[in-house]
């Protein structure tokens, strides 16, 4: 089974992005799963309004990379595969809808997010981009 998702990588001072959802304990990347036929852009920009009360700038959007991993709480076999973008955006990110917390995570806070995050982890520390 394939979990398809995007998500957005906002980048400050070292550190990322990222939000926990209600009832859940771990962080994420924002983003999430795509509906029907949306194409990654449609995906992010519908889920970063939704999560995080920002509008993203489809036009802006640069392809960070894509990353698959399972996860310990996904059944054997799971893979989620994680679409990443940086993109510009209009607004200030407020946790919003189901998100009820966002927090700026530096390398050393890795073992919060799952594991398909932490492949993005790796990859922005090993470019100088995550302190």
């Amino acid at each position: 089974m394939l979990i398809d998702t995007v998500a957005w990588v906002l980048i400050e001072e070292g550190r990322i992005l990222c939000a926990r959802p209600r009832g859940k304990e771990v962080f994420f990347i924002p983003g999430g799963k795509r509906e029907g036929a949306e194409s990654d852009l449609e995906t992010l920009v519908r889920e970063i309004r939704e999560e995080l009360a920002v509008v993203l700038d489809p036009a802006s959007a640069v392809h960070v990379g894509t990353y698959e991993s399972g996860a310990p709480d996904l059944p054997d076999g799971t893979v989620v595969r994680m679409a990443c973008y940086t993109a510009a955006f209009r607004g200030v990110p407020v946790p919003s809808a189901e998100i009820e917390e966002m927090d700026w995570f530096s390398y050393q806070d890795r073992e919060r997010v799952p594991p398909v995050d932490q492949l993005l982890f790796d990859d922005l520390v090993d470019e100088g981009l995550l302190t």
